[in-house]
């Protein structure tokens, strides 16, 4: 799989960053979700499956592109 650098909200190069695969899937760069009370709403969890925190100005890329 390949990965293309998409965006970022960081200045200093580490997370949240978004990327796109070859096969046009997102990949979400972040810090992991540990709140043990958000952790408990999440629903229909598989063992591989894990949460990551994205700041919604992040999102808005999405929008900028249409």
């Amino acid at each position: 799989m390949k990965l293309r650098f998409l965006t970022t909200s960081s200045n200093s190069g580490s997370c949240p960053t978004l990327y796109e695969t070859d096969e046009g899937d997102i990949v979400v760069q972040g810090y992991q979700l540990t709140d043990p009370e958000a952790l408990a709403q999440l629903r229909d969890v598989l063992p591989n499956e894990t949460f990551v925190v994205v700041p919604r100005e992040l999102m808005t890329w999405f929008e900028q592109k249409g």
